[in-house]
């Protein structure tokens, strides 16, 4: 498709690019121009070390998002690129972004080198196109017990992040960048896994590998990745650890070390979520069970404590996690009926 293509050629693009069930399809670049106004800064949604991404607003009225790396200049090929396409591809789960499209064309550019000598070069643009998320990143949601999400919300985040993470990890996939920023919420404040950049895959043979390259956020990189840069599920386990902390309290600053921290600090900081949570239950008539609740709440809390933990092996696994809470939350339906129940899928 170029300049000259037609109203209907444009149209059954677009269908195949928004077909529910079509695999992601091959986008021109100038389409995906004309759907960003030449990429204006006006669309864009975000930006990071690997490009920008921008709104692309589609002739029906649909939108979706689109992914620009940066471009790169006589490289064989574009890692960040091809890694995250690779995932996506095959990956299909309500928790896990949609790839639509993907776009890889390359230019010849004249570059005049320091001895003064022009070449000719190539120059690659490399894209993704993705379901739109209209609620942005996690990051954007977080607040204290005192305001913010409603319980149950917060819930049904935490719930969604442990399916898809279970997905994950049953292909023996690991995300490796989980993060607030990295998780989108839809319209219905579903979250779902974005930016594979740095995920890796290990084979069934293996349950880690090392790698001499860490890369990731501070914070959430589990401290066996950071001193010794070993890679397994449980990295990943770290990570889920710390953002179900920001989803209970807002911040994930003051929670206690397993390795400095005494009993006593545990109890102090389990016992202060608590008092927050059971006081936004009781201030509130939508919450009939305060108690029943606050059980709910010091589980997650039990869980994301475990989850951080800086011996991998004292870590639980996505499903022994997902297992824990269904207990719970059936224990809790028990003593007050269905009024607790929350749906999920897993």
């Amino acid at each position: 498709m170029d300049s000259r293509a037609t109203e209907s050629e444009i149209l059954e693009l677009e269908n195949k690019l928004l077909h529910p069930t079509a695999g992601p399809i091959s986008v021109p670049l100038y389409y995906l121009k004309l759907m960003t106004r030449d990429f204006c800064i006006e669309r864009e949604l975000g930006r990071g070390g690997y490009g920008v991404v921008y709104k692309g607003i589609l002739r029906c009225g649909s939108v979706i998002a689109v992914k620009k790396f940066n471009e790169i200049i006589l490289a064989g090929d574009h890692p960040s690129f091809e890694n995250e396409a690779s995932f996506l591809m095959d990956l299909k789960h309500q928790n896990i972004i949609q790839l639509l499209g993907y776009c890889a064309e390359s230019k010849g550019v004249m570059i005049k080198q320091p001895t003064g000598k022009v070449i000719v070069a190539e120059a690659q643009t490399r894209m993704l196109c993705f379901e739109y998320m209209c609620n942005g990143g996690l990051d954007k949601h977080l607040s204290d017990e005192s305001s913010g999400l409603e319980w149950n919300t917060r819930y049904k985040i935490i719930r969604g992040i442990c399916s898809g993470l279970k997905y994950l990890h049953g292909r023996n996939i690991i995300h490796l960048d989980l993060k607030p920023q990295n998780i989108l919420m839809d319209t219905t404040m579903v979250p779902k896994f974005a930016d594979f950049g740095l995920s890796r895959f290990l084979s069934e043979q293996k349950s880690k590998t090392v790698s001499s390259n860490c890369r990731g956020t501070t914070g959430y990189m589990a401290p066996e990745y950071i001193d010794r840069g070993i890679i397994s599920k449980k990295a990943d386990i770290f990570s889920l650890g710390v953002i179900i902390i920001e989803i209970l309290k807002g911040c994930r600053d003051d929670y206690p070390d397993h390795r400095q921290s005494t009993e006593a600090d545990f109890q102090h900081f389990t016992e202060k979520v608590l008092s927050n949570w059971r006081n936004r239950f009781e201030r509130s008539s939508k919450y009939t069970s305060p108690e029943l609740h606050t059980q709910l709440v010091k589980q997650c809390i039990h869980i994301a404590l475990e989850c951080v933990h800086p011996d991998k092996e004292k870590r639980p696994d996505v499903s022994n996690i997902i297992e824990d809470l269904n207990v719970a939350e059936e224990s809790c339906c028990v003593q007050n009926g269905k009024d607790l129940l929350v749906e999920h899928q897993v």
